[in-house]
Parts: structure tokens; sequence; C-alpha cells
């Protein structure tokens, strides 16, 4: 019957009984008269409806309603059933008296027990009833009891037998319950209904522990089970519940806890797996310790982490039985243990399992902590158990500048015992926990010193003297130490300012440079000077539009006034060193250019000798490598040098057997896919920063990548930060306007929507089933697949389907506010990842009239359409495709910037907006990002904030967003 909002209603919640399920509630509204009684008109509601009823519903309302729907009969067969069925199927099967399947009841009461509970809680202001055998919901009210209902249990011994029964009291009156018709709502914990009224408990009894009584006065325990049964049951009650004895004594003892650490070793295995299949290997495991947090009273002892804080033992004393009840100081207890956490030992349960460098770091810093605590430590006492030191460790390391290298000099000691610095670099640098001291017990190295000190230790060589030795450009790993108080260093002033650019020493700009530089690119200009006097390498990586041109041009035009006689080679892609020729002639015309390029250039490398600039592409580069190494540069700089991000690729190879007094690399994006493209590019400028490419996986990237390792991330930057330099446009570039960014979120229409959700249908349930059977690893594919799908019909259903014949929201929106755009003047970039995007806008554009420039990766003269948008002022619109907008570009003339796609990475987007919002752009800059509604694309606008910490940290603007997608993070896009 239906139930008009209009008038008067309230919500209402009934009980009933289930025939396999027991108690469940279902939520209802009924409607009210005049006089605000309820009437026989009502209306089951659900989450689906409950809004409706919104002005007679608080938050409580739609908490319940919703819990109530996880137990209907329906609810729970879907839940509790892997292949979709019919209800009345489902409880045949599951409930059969023969066939049924007794486990699976099982679990579905356990949770059905945790959902009564919950919804129980929440019901004390609400109104509750009995639904009738009619089905209606209102039949007869359930009076909430607010205070809580104790119990008392009884236990009165005669001359056979001991009777057991509860009494239940409730503000102050005893409930009358024993053959009353009462019934438990729910068992864990109990919740009864006597009289029309619904009672809880203190203490939160078991309800199985009153439910034999609803019928029956008590229970007489015959004499000869009665150890036994006191033993078993009566014990436990006594320790938690309110007990009433005759006949027998009880006895409560209270004492101070004495903690206790037990440590005891843990058997391992020799293989370590992985999730991945390249990960798998053979290695050397450390070995685990179990450590317990007990506490001692008088001769009792209890681990920490059980809830009981009454212990009940049960004994005889001159014929009578006798309960002792040892109250346990939790509160006490519980301090000691925050305390202990609050240390670093997260023990919150009583137990703990760590590796055995991790155990004995935490015993080695607490020493002294623990002894003031009154904490005893214990090992395990057999005859065959390994005894450990458990004393103090330390490490004392003494670091002094060379010529060439840092001398390094340390001290080792565990309690009396020195141990030599060649041993211990053995153990950190094989990953070896544990070596024998003279006495026979085992020191275990503390884990935070594999943490502190294993870059040091595995970039450290053995010098002609036998001392050990680091190269100077680990200075800042050095520092590092230094800093966080974990070595005494000696080093040159001016050598430790290059951690901060900013205070090292000014240097003249050379004579013949003709320009000026800002105050930021001065200070770059002034950083290379410093690297070059330190013989370092360095990165160079501002800003896309911040000058990474002039800088490297004013550096090159020093060196050739200082007398520097051999040529420098520059290495870039083909169609930037048209950049590259106008912008030497313009800021450093006395330097002679060479261009070694094209299919008739001269295999020559002595022609080098007439210049002081040799510009090369990638390309050549690979192809006459061994021309090229011939010669001795004086510097060799990589432009946009992810080119080499990949160590493994011929161009990557190639530039390393390259000859040269320095090495130089410029690139927006250090980083674009992984941590291993800063490697191949560091490992560049500076051999051997970053030790070998396995050292490096190992300890970099495999920590930082799969398993979010912030302090690896953070020492990474440690060691790279003085040779990157990296200033972003809102640190430096005042002069540039504000940029306006905003996102225009667009509507499909409807038979782009229809498209979509078929499409989505299909690839949800594919690519979840991929996954459940596959991995997410071995998923990536179909994943990619669906999801490009489901973008491009979300920009436009023709990308898929090129008969469709239907329209796009998004379409209708670019174009309608393109028009108003350009009918004002402004010029427009037009960016998107699919050719097929701009394929559709180039149609648009032709049947409109409108005149535009294009680029994608199939464009012949790139510089062409470049000064046709810059130049014309006919040409309003500049289509370009994300990949072949990415470099190189200067669109100064846009001052409105359209992306028509997001893409995973919003780094990338960056780049594209970096054509226009450059130094020299003398508008404001408008950037529309188009988003549509209730797509893929909104959830990746989600994510975007959620998946950029790594890159972020590492200086770099991309990362590999697929590989950190989780299957949440699918299932969330795919929803």
């Amino acid at each position: 019957m239906k139930v008009f909002t209009t008038q008067p209603f309230q919500i209402i919640y009934s009980l009933f009984e289930h025939e396999f399920l027991g108690y469940i509630f279902e939520s209802f509204v009924v409607q009210k008269n005049s006089r605000g009684e309820l009437t026989f008109a009502h209306q089951n509601i659900s989450s689906k409806n409950a809004k409706e009823f919104a002005k007679g519903l608080d938050e409580v309302d739609y908490e319940l309603i919703e819990m109530m729907d996880s137990i209907q009969q329906d609810a729970i067969a879907r839940k509790f059933y892997k292949t979709k069925v019919k209800t009345a199927e489902f409880f045949d099967k599951v409930y059969h008296p023969e066939k049924g399947n007794q486990l699976l009841q099982e679990e579905i009461q356990r949770y059905l027990e945790r959902r009564r509970a919950k919804i129980l809680s929440k019901l004390t202001d609400k109104m509750l009833f009995e639904m009738g055998n009619d089905g209606e919901p209102a039949w007869r009210q359930i009076h909430i009891q607010k205070e809580k209902a104790t119990v008392l249990f009884h236990f009165v011994k005669n001359e056979d037998n001991t009777h057991y029964f509860p009494t239940i009291k409730h503000e102050g009156e005893k409930v009358d319950f024993q053959y009353k018709g009462a019934y438990l709502v729910c068992h864990e914990p109990a919740y009864m209904v006597v009289n029309q009224k619904l009672y809880s408990f203190a203490k939160n009894p078991d309800g199985k522990k009153l439910k034999p009584f609803l019928n029956k006065y008590f229970i007489a325990i015959p004499e000869k089970v009665e150890d036994q049964y006191f033993r078993k049951f009566v014990a436990p009650l006594v320790a938690s519940f309110d007990v009433f004895a005759k006949g027998f004594k009880i006895k409560t003892i209270r004492e101070e806890p004495n903690p206790l650490l037990k440590i005891s070793e843990l058997a391992t295995s020799s293989a370590s797996l992985s999730l991945f299949e390249e990960d798998k290997k053979e290695v050397r495991e450390e070995g685990k310790l179990l450590i317990e947090l007990k506490f001692k009273y008088g001769e009792h002892t209890f681990l920490l982490g059980t809830d009981q804080s009454v212990s009940v033992k049960v004994e005889k004393e001159d014929g009578q039985f006798l309960f002792k009840r040892l109250v346990r100081n939790i509160v006490k207890e519980k301090s000691l243990r925050d305390a202990m956490v609050s240390r670093g030992l997260n023990i919150l349960k009583g137990k703990l399992t760590l590796p055995k460098s991790q155990a004995f770091s935490w015993l080695s810093k607490n020493t002294d902590w623990l002894k003031e605590n009154g904490i005893q430590v214990e090992q395990d006492k057999a005859s065959n158990a390994k005894q450990y030191f458990l004393g103090q460790s330390s490490i004392s390391i003494d670091i002094s500048e060379g010529i060439d290298w840092f001398d390094i000099n340390a001290v080792i000691m565990f309690g009396d015992y020195q141990i030599s610095f060649k041993e211990l670099r053995e153990h950190i640098n094989n990953k070896q926990t544990e070596f024998k001291l003279p006495n026979n017990q085992y020191a275990v190295i503390p884990s935070h010193w594999f943490e502190d000190y294993s870059e040091l230790f595995s970039f450290m060589e053995k010098g002609a003297d036998d001392k050990m030795k680091i190269k100077k450009h680990h200075l800042a790993l050095v520092q590092d130490l230094e800093n966080s108080e974990l070595a005494s260093v000696q080093m040159d002033r001016k050598l430790a300012k290059l951690r901060d650019f900013d205070q090292i020493d000014d240097h003249p700009l050379p004579e013949a440079f003709n320009g000026e530089l800002r105050p930021y690119q001065r200070a770059g200009f002034n950083w290379l000077q410093f690297l070059n006097k330190y013989n370092f390498g360095g990165c160079l990586a501002d800003d896309m539009g911040l000058g990474k041109t002039v800088q490297t041009l004013a550096m090159l035009q020093s060196e050739k006034e200082e007398g520097r006689v051999n040529a420098n080679l520059l290495i870039m892609p083909t169609s930037l060193i048209y950049n590259w020729m106008n912008e030497a002639a313009k800021f450093t015309p006395d330097l002679r250019i060479f261009i070694y390029t094209g299919t008739n250039r001269v295999k020559d490398a002595s022609q080098f000798e007439n210049y002081d600039l040799i510009l090369t592409s990638y390309g050549i580069t690979r192809l006459d490598i061994d021309v090229l190494s011939d010669y001795y540069f004086n510097f060799i700089i990589l432009d946009e040098s992810q080119a080499i991000k990949n160590p493994d690729s011929n161009i990557a190879k190639a530039v390393k057997k390259l000859k040269s007094r320095r090495r130089l690399v410029l690139t927006g994006t250090p980083v674009e896919n992984s941590t291993m493209d800063l490697w191949s590019q560091m490992s560049f400028v500076n051999p051997g920063l970053l030790g070998n490419k396995k050292f490096f996986k190992d300890e970099f990237v495999v920590p930082i990548e799969k398993k979010q390792d912030e302090t690896k991330s953070q020492k990474l930057a440690t060691l790279i930060k003085p040779f990157i330099l990296r200033r972003h446009k809102s640190q430096v570039a005042t002069e540039l306007p504000d940029k306006i960014e905003k996102i225009h979120y667009a509507t499909m229409t409807t038979m782009q929507e229809d498209k979509y959700e078929e499409v989505k249908s299909f690839y949800r349930d594919k690519i979840l089933e991929h996954i459940e059977q596959n991995g997410i690893r071995k998923s990536q594919m179909v994943l990619l697949q669906g999801l490009t799908q489901l973008r491009q019909i979300a920009n436009h259903p023709k990308m898929v389907d090129k008969e469709y014949k239907g329209d796009s929201g998004k379409m209708e929106d670019v174009t309608h506010m393109l028009s108003s755009i350009i009918s004002k003047g402004h010029k427009v970039l037009i960016f998107s990842q699919f050719v097929k995007h701009l394929s559709l806008m180039k149609d648009y554009m032709e049947r409109s009239r409108i005149k535009f420039a294009y680029l994608d990766g199939s464009t012949k003269d790139r510089e062409k359409q470049v000064r046709l948008f810059q130049d014309n002022d006919n040409i309003p619109v500049f289509l370009i495709s994300l990949k072949a907008g990415g470099l190189g570009l200067n669109l100064t003339a846009a001052d409105y910037v359209f992306l028509l796609d997001p893409w995973w990475n919003p780094a990338i987007e960056q780049q594209a907006v970096d054509r226009a919002h450059r130094i020299g752009q003398k508008q404001q800059v408008f950037t529309y990002k188009f988003i549509t509604k209730n797509t893929v694309e909104e959830k990746i606008l989600a994510l975007q904030e959620r998946k950029v910490n790594l890159a972020r940290d590492l200086i770099s603007t991309e990362e590999n967003f697929m590989k950190n997608l989780t299957q949440e993070d699918i299932q969330s896009i795919l929803a």
C-alpha cells in the first residue's frame, strides 16, 4: 500500500523470525492519521527508495536501512553463492536437512550475528515492532530499554548436586523471564525480548548462557561431574560475571605485574618467494625472532593480549571448592605495552615476529630503558638454543676529504668486543645479519646499521694503501651521514656548498655572451661552473621554457674563453637541431657550430678540430658511434636525455662509449616511467654514482616502486641532489602571466551513453574475471584495451565504431566553446592523445571553414606548421597530438589551450600547457580540460591526485600509472 510523502508518516522497524536465518529486521514507513497514530497503510523501503522519504529520516535511519537490506534473504543468497541462483533454490541447497552445507550455514550465521548486533546497537531511539503472521509490520510494539540489565549467576551446592541458574535485574527490579515466551534476538552479545521489552546486558554475556533458562528454572549439576564442570564452566563465569556462590568460596587476589620480554628463534626456509616471477631467486634469508610480552603475577605468567583481566584457578581447601580470582593490573600492562609501541616495538597484541636485525636493533637502542622499567629480557633456555648478545652495540665512523676521494675509518663495538671494519662491511654487503663473538654468543647487526650505512659500504672502494675510500661525487651521501650524526666529517667548505646551489660563488659571464641571464638562470650557470671545477657531471632539469638552452650556451662560451680547445658534442632529437642553431646564433655568435647530420655527412672525426660545438642527433650517434668515439670531446651534452632512459637500448649503450672531459644532460623529465630511467642518465654523467644496474635495482627500484619505501626514495634523492638542478616555473618565472586552469564537465548524449554502458559492461566482466584468474600483473593488456575504448567513447563513439550515427556531448561542448573563442580573435592549441580524435576535429574545422595548423607523429615538416600558427593571424587553431607535441615547441601565440582527453599522468598534460605558457608569453593563458561526466575520465581525474608520490620525490614529471593500479582502483574506475 502506497504511503504518501505529502502526508504525515513514520519510519518503523519490524522484527520477524525467518525459517533458516533466525531473527531478521525490515524497514517500513507507515502513514499517520490526523491524530498522529499509525494506520494500516504501510510501505517497505530500502536504500533504493529511502531518499523519497528523506524528510522523515535521519542519518542513523539510512545506516539501519542499508544494514537491514544486507540481511534480507535475497541479499544473503547473492553474497554467499558464487553463481547466480534463485533465492528459493539457494535455501533448498544450503539448508537441505541431509545434503545441506553446514560450514556455509555457520558462516552465514556469524555474518548475521555481527549485523544483528550492529543494528540493535543503533535502534535505541527508534520504533521497533514484532511483525504479525499476516505480514503486518506494526503488529506489536517492542519497547527498547536504554539502561542495560544485569545478570547474576547463582551456584548453590546441595548434598548431592549443585543448582545453577541466572537472575536478571533491570533498573533495580527483577525481570521475570522464565516460561514467559522470552526469546533471544541476538546471542553475541545477548539481546532478549521479554513481555514486549528489549533488554541488552552489562558485561555482554553470551546469549547461549541464558537460552537454556527461557523454559527451565535451573540446571542440576550431579556431584560426580562437579569438579570438571566447575573448572571448565564455572571458573570462566567467576572471572567475567557477577556470581552468587553458596557452598564454596571465592577469594580475590591483587598483585603488581613484573614485565618480561621473551625472545625465541623461529625456523626459516632457504627460498625467498616473490609475487613476481622475475624476482624469484634463491637468497640467504635472515632468521626471525618471536618476541612475546608477558607479565608475572607471583607464580602465574600471562601473555599480553589476552583480554581476560581476571584469571580464576579452582582448588580444594578442607574439602570445599575454592575459586582464586587473580585480578590483573591491565592498565599498567597496557601502559608498558604502549610505551614499547611508542619506542618502535609494535607489540600491540603481545606477540611480534621480527627479522633478527630489527629485533636486536630495538633491544640495543632500548637497553637502558628496559632496565629502568624493570623489564626482564629472557632467551630460550633449551640446551640446543642459540644464545644471543643482548647488550649495547655501537659504530663510530670518521670521514675526511682527500684529493680525489673521501677516506673512511670506523670502530665497531659489541659490548667490550671490537669488530673489524672489513668484517662488518662484508656482512652488510652480503646481507648477513649475525656472527659469533669470542664468548660464543651471537651478535646480530642492528637493522638500522643496514639502513644507515648500506649505501656507504656499497660505494666504498679499497685504496692503494688498503684504506677504505669513497669517490667525491658521493659527497651528498657523506653530508647526509654527517647531518644525521652517523659520521664525523671533515670537508672543504666550498665543496659542501654544492648541496645548496644558491650559495655557490658567482662566476662572471663570458664577454662574448650576447644576452642577459635572469637571476635563476645565472644561478644555474654558476652551478654548471661549480660542477666543472670539481670534475662532476650534472643534469639540468628545469621546467620547460625556463631556458636550459641559454644556460648551457653561456657555459660553453665560458669554456671557449677559458681556452678549452677540444670541441663540445651536443646530441638531441633531430627536431631540435634547428632550435639550437637559432639560439646559438642569437646568444653565442662566436661559437663555431658544425652540424653533423645528413646522408652526405663526412664520417671523419678530425674535422671536429675546427669547431667549438658539434650538433648531431641520437640516430646519427647510434649509427656513427665508431666515428664519434674516436674523438675526445671537452663536453658531451645530451638534450632531452630521457632518450637514454632505457640502459639496455642501443643509444644508451652508444653514448656511454663516447669520450670526454665532462658530461652534462638536459631534460624536463629525468624520470618518465621507472626509477631505472634515472640510473641510466646519472650513470652517464657520473659513472658509479648510483652503483651498477643490479645494485641500483635491488637497492632502490624494487624498494621504491614495489614497496613504496619512502626512506629509500629519500636516500636516492639525497644521492642525486647535488647533480640535478630543477626549478619550477612557480619558483622563478615571475614575469609569466598567471595561468587560469579550468575543468569543463561534459554530459554524454543518450546514444553515446548507451554505447558507453554497453562497452563498459562487456569489459568490466572481462577485466575482473581476467584479474581473478591471472592476477593484475598479467591483466595489463586487457585492462589497457578496455580503458582505452571507454576513454575513446567518452570523447566520441565514432572513434571506436565508424558506423556510429549519433553525436557526442563533449564534441558539442568543444565546438561551441571554440566558435565563441575564435570569434573574439583568440588563438587556441587543441591537444589529444588520440589521432582519431584530432581527425574528428579536423573534419569539423573543414566543414566550418576554420583554418588550422596540424601536427601528429606523421607530420614531415614540424617547423612549417609551428611557423604557420605562430606567424599567421588567420590561423586561429593548432591541432596537436599529445605525443608529437611533447618536445621543442614554442607556441606563445596561443592564449587558450584545450585538453580534449585526460591522460593518466597530469605531468604530460602540463607539458602540453607549457607549449603556450612559456617565457615570452605576454597574455594570460586559459586552459580547459574537458572531462565527460560518469565515465572513466572522471575516475582518472580522481586517481591522478593519489598516484604521483614516487615521481614527485625523484624530481620527475611522469610515472608508470598502470603498474600502480590496485584491484580496488580498477573496480572503482569500472563501477
